[in-house]
């Protein structure tokens, strides 16, 4: 009979590695708690669901994180497949409708002949077959137990934050206007402008404002690439407006002028009705949210179509853990993937469930992983997970710095990125192709 595969959790890293897996031909059994029981963070009964943004990052090839779009794109994945079909304008960055994303994925999955997708939640690890284990960072307390006693040792975890999301028709227009930063990709932000006095009175009340408090048995460690805005704050008065309400490059019409301080909305849906507070994750209180959040200009009545809150983001310790093919080393049945794997950000987490079906499906085949090479940003993040030093591992975006250098006459940082980036782009098409042949898997995606 045709070996199947297990995998646990349907978010990105779970239905990309189920879709993969489904393309080589093999039976997938996909498993999702949804909608027998939701996280703290979740609302939709969808698959992959978009819950801190609706934003994938910069599209440019200056971020790593673009040149790693660029690579799952031309690896043909379902991830990328869904963010194209339903982008939404960001200016440099690629922000997809949230809810069309997710149903995007939901119809591509629950449509495909060889995977079955089960509504519902596992509490243990199966005990035989091959599995990948995709549960994402809010694994449900039964399964997390099982992993603990599989992996042998205590998780780590800290929190992330998620920002909150405003009707378009509550923001005033007279205040607040739109544009992207230096005018480059059109008006797609919603901007909203602070004098000196109005900012330092809104960095006062983030001080003293009543935050949702954390467990007394838990650690409290945030990923500084999602610190909550009232953490910023605390750090020094200056502090946000050198970081998410930096206001350079973006001159209020009114006066033609940089505001001292200004709050930047991103459209968060297709219909542009929803925006999202750039840079606003919070774990404050819900009154605090709406009183504090009100007092910025623009804001005044704002409606706020979900607030923000606070969850614990679970990790294990990869570099102790995994090989560096996702692979359990103490069974090689098991796999990992996404963002519980220590890879953080939607994009990331993605590539891992990429490489995890991969992998498995490799392994089905009775062959060696072929890995991708070190000079992609698929293979950077792989070298990380297997190759940190475990004592002091943490959850990582993807970046240059974890690629290898180039080689040869110095140049600016600007010019290196992009030349590490037309390096990657450059080999990571052989190895596809290589892959795609190996696995038989379809160099292009079915309709």
């Amino acid at each position: 009979m045709t070996p199947k595969v297990t995998v646990i959790g349907a978010g990105l890293a779970g239905c990309e590695a189920a879709w993969q897996a489904a393309r080589a031909g093999y039976s997938v059994t996909l498993f999702e708690m949804k909608p027998q029981r939701f996280s703290e963070a979740h609302q939709s009964t969808d698959l992959a669901e978009l819950v801190c943004s609706n934003s994938f990052r910069g599209a440019g090839m200056n971020n790593a994180v673009g040149c790693l779009k660029e690579e799952l794109r031309r690896c043909n994945t379902l991830f990328m497949e869904a963010a194209d079909a339903t982008a939404v304008p960001a200016g440099g960055a690629l922000a997809v409708d949230r809810e069309g994303f997710s149903a995007y994925i939901t119809e591509r999955i629950a449509s495909h002949p060889l995977i079955d997708l089960q509504r519902r939640e596992l509490t243990e690890i199966p005990a035989e077959g091959l599995v990948i284990i995709a549960s994402g960072p809010l694994t449900s307390a039964g399964l997390s137990n099982g992993i603990a006693r599989l992996t042998g040792s205590e998780h780590l975890y800290f929190y992330d934050a998620i920002a909150p999301i405003i009707e378009a028709d509550s923001i005033d227009f007279s205040i607040a206007w739109r544009a992207s930063r230096y005018g480059r990709g059109g008006d797609d932000y919603v901007n909203c402008p602070l004098n000196r006095d109005q900012y330092m009175a809104f960095v006062a009340a983030l001080k003293e404002a009543e935050k949702v408090p954390g467990r007394d048995f838990e650690k409290i460690i945030h990923f500084e690439g999602c610190m909550p805005v009232e953490e910023m704050a605390a750090r020094g008065d200056q502090t946000l407006a050198f970081g998410p309400m930096k206001p350079v490059g973006l001159p209020d019409p009114r006066t033609g002028r940089d505001p001292f301080a200004v709050l930047q909305l991103r459209q968060d849906n297709l219909h542009a009705t929803l925006y999202n507070m750039v840079g606003f994750q919070t774990k404050l209180t819900y009154p605090e949210q709406r009183r504090i959040f009100r007092t910025i200009p623009g804001l005044e009545q704002a409606r706020f179509a979900r607030l923000g809150s606070m969850h614990r983001n679970t990790f294990i310790n990869a570099p102790r853990c995994l090989h560096n093919g996702l692979q359990y080393k103490e069974d090689p049945r098991l796999f990992f993937a996404g963002q519980i794997t220590g890879v953080e950000g939607y994009v990331e987490s993605a590539a891992t469930g990429l490489l995890a079906g991969l992998h498995a499906t490799a392994q089905l085949r009775g062959q060696a992983p072929l890995q991708p090479p070190a000079t992609t940003a698929l293979g950077a993040l792989l070298h990380h997970l297997a190759a940190s030093s475990p004592e002091d591992f943490q959850p990582m975006n993807v970046n240059y710095g974890l690629f290898p250098p180039l080689q040869g006459a110095r140049m600016k940082r600007s010019e290196r990125r992009l030349a590490m980036a037309e390096r990657a782009l450059t080999d990571i098409v052989p190895w596809w192709q290589k892959v795609s042949t190996t696995l038989s898997i379809p160099l292009q995606q079915t309709p």
